[in-house]
């Protein structure tokens, strides 16, 4: 087994790898660029993007290790999961320097919580062809499928049962996480005991794009944060392909996704707004660029007054940068201002990726704020550049009219 550490948007020089490792790798890291060295046959420069996790290639086991500290993604990740007690992970989950393992010890941490109180049942309803009523005939099924003759009965009930939708999403989360490569022994252990607990419940292979919604009411409350964390599990761990004789499996967390979340859902939460009226994205709502409506854009930031925008802002944990347009973050944030008619708009960055600072623009005399926020420091401090930046917005919005 060979062992491959690469950190998010640093380059590793000169990395052997067959062309099936090649494939491999390209196929299933969406941001990973791979460069041919033109001084060793099958030798690669392998720079990874925003995505960062872990990746299983059989006899290659590569981990792209994010460029903040594991303990500051969990806290990114667990406020975004469940903001009201945000240490979704544990402290013990923070002393692993992999950021799946870190992952599954929250996961069997918060699962394990889950289940003091014992296994959640609830009501499914359950369509069947009975010899005996219960519950409802189905009279339609009955006429169509029966032509009217009984037994069998087509009847629809409703079961209580531990195989719902929430045990469901936790047992699909613990089969993927189980068929990646983990080190640590008691972890394994962990995630193959709750197999046998549930025994019960369907396995459910979901599409990563279509999870389910569960409505958290008063009696699954303390599932809460397991379910969530099991959501985030079944988006990551996304990507299984074959190559030749290679197969690849991985763990994969983008950070943009990650960062653009925690700020949307923070600058909400420090605001006292409701999300219909702080939307990450438009919610429904539409905004173009030109009169004839063909150029539309999707802010990441907005706080509406009715069918009145009064801020719009973008979130960008790394600044894009292309030869021919070095400032894109900035034209876009621009290209905003002048479709929603307001005076600024604000860009909030990881810290590093440029100075913080006012821009105003020439003719148009709009002033597009940049702000950064520093991932190094502690969740409190974190929490209360937040509140800062939310102070901002309060006092530069424009007013409704």
């Amino acid at each position: 087994m060979r062992r491959l550490t690469l950190r998010e948007y640093q380059t590793t020089p000169s990395v052997q790898l067959s062309p099936d490792e090649r494939n491999a790798l390209s196929a299933v890291v969406p941001s990973l660029t791979i460069v041919s060295r033109r001084d060793h046959l099958h030798h690669y420069d392998l720079t990874p993007g925003s995505w960062v996790g872990a990746v299983d290639l059989g006899s290659l086991a590569v981990e792209i290790r994010p460029k903040i500290p594991i303990d500051r993604l969990l806290f990114l990740i667990g406020y975004t999961l469940h903001r009201q007690r945000w240490p979704v992970f544990p402290f013990s989950a923070a002393r692993h320097d992999d950021l799946v393992e870190a992952i599954v010890a929250g996961f069997l941490a918060q699962v394990r919580r889950a289940f003091a109180w014992g296994l959640l049942h609830g009501y499914r309803v359950q369509e069947e062809s009975l010899h005996t009523v219960r519950g409802s005939i189905r009279f339609g099924d009955q006429i169509r499928d029966q032509y009217g003759l009984f037994p069998p009965v087509e009847v629809r009930y409703d079961e209580f049962t531990e195989d719902i939708e929430e045990n469901r999403l936790l047992k699909a989360a613990r089969a993927r996480l189980g068929r990646l490569r983990i080190r640590s022994q008691p972890l394994r252990r962990g995630l193959l005991s709750l197999e046998g607990t549930l025994a019960g419940v369907q396995l459910v292979t979901y599409d990563a794009r279509r999870l389910p919604t569960v409505r958290n009411t008063r009696l699954n409350e303390h599932y809460r944060p397991a379910v969530e964390l099991a959501k985030l599990i079944l988006r990551s761990v996304s990507y299984e392909t074959r190559h030749g004789a290679v197969a690849a499996s991985a763990f994969l967390v983008d950070m943009n996704r990650v960062f653009e979340d925690f700020v949307a859902l923070a600058l909400r939460d420090a605001l006292k707004l409701r999300p219909s009226d702080f939307p990450q994205g438009l919610q429904g709502r539409r905004l173009r660029l030109d009169r004839g409506g063909k150029v539309g854009l999707v802010p990441d930031l907005s706080w509406w007054e009715g069918s009145r925008c009064t801020f719009v802002g973008d979130v960008k944990y790394k600044r894009t940068q292309h030869d021919d347009a070095v400032h894109a973050d900035l034209y876009q944030i621009l290209a905003y201002t002048v479709a929603t008619n307001l005076p600024r708009g604000v860009l909030i960055y990881a810290s590093g990726e440029a100075p913080a600072g006012p821009h105003e623009v020439i003719h148009l005399g709009k002033v597009l704020d940049v702000v950064t926020l520093d991932l190094d420091g502690s969740p409190e401090q974190l929490l209360q550049q937040i509140k800062d930046v939310a102070d901002h917005i309060r006092r530069t919005r424009s007013p409704a009219v």
